[in-house]
């Protein structure tokens, strides 16, 4: 696949999966009659139902990152080089307020607008830790042992994470910098944006080192790397 063509599908899928995040926000919102917890679990299960989607159709193209967070993990790995994991983690970033400015014209909102959402303080950065330490336990475990069930286990991790996590599962940088561009029900104030991603970087190098010595490779697969 040339380098064009998976940065394309990186765009176009971190783009789709910021409409679905922030899309579903906003509607949760109106929909729900002030019931926080009604919203939420309408956000995350379109979150959820989003993510099998765009795994499935971006997976084959592009390995369907949409995180730098993830693409860090499999740099790490050595499935990608250095080389290509950085224009991925360019194009995830633009792709991601791409899907912002996507969501917000769909409901007639301005397309950037600064966030007042206020998601700060330790218990949260703990949850951005656990969250994305469990995401990449969840991509490495399934890729390796059974890797036709990722989307769906991937998917399904999300949803329970923006229930069991006191930061509703950010779990990836490229989306915390663009809901704070997003004044609504999925926002992130943008001073708070540093202690999230310093915790999900944390969180993916930490789940890397540990679940690759859990399921280390197989020799013909580590052959075919």
């Amino acid at each position: 696949m040339s380098m064009a063509k998976r940065l394309v599908a990186e765009g176009l899928g971190t783009a789709f999966l910021l409409a679905v995040v922030v899309g579903s926000g906003i509607m949760a919102e109106r929909l729900a009659g002030g019931n926080v917890a009604l919203a939420l679990l309408a956000n995350s299960l379109a979150t959820g139902s989003g993510l099998i989607a765009l795994i499935l159709v971006f997976g084959p193209l592009s390995g369907a990152h949409f995180n730098p967070a993830v693409t860090l993990s499999e740099a790490l790995q050595k499935n990608i080089s250095g080389k290509e994991a950085l224009p991925y983690i360019l194009i995830q970033v633009l792709g991601a307020f791409a899907g912002v400015a996507a969501a917000h014209g769909m409901f007639d909102y301005p397309l950037f607008l600064a966030s007042e959402h206020v998601r700060t303080g330790m218990a949260q950065w703990w949850s951005e830790f656990i969250a994305s330490f469990g995401l990449i336990a969840v991509i490495i475990s399934c890729t390796r042992s059974r890797p036709a069930v990722t989307p769906f286990a991937v998917a399904a991790y999300i949803t329970a994470a923006y229930w069991f996590t006191s930061s509703t599962s950010f779990a990836n940088p490229a989306v915390t910098l663009a809901r704070a561009a997003s004044n609504t029900f999925a926002g992130i104030r943008p001073m708070d944006t540093p202690g999230f991603i310093i915790a999900q970087v944390l969180g993916a190098i930490a789940a890397t080192a540990v679940f690759c010595w859990l399921y280390p490779l197989k020799q013909k697969d580590a052959a075919n790397v």
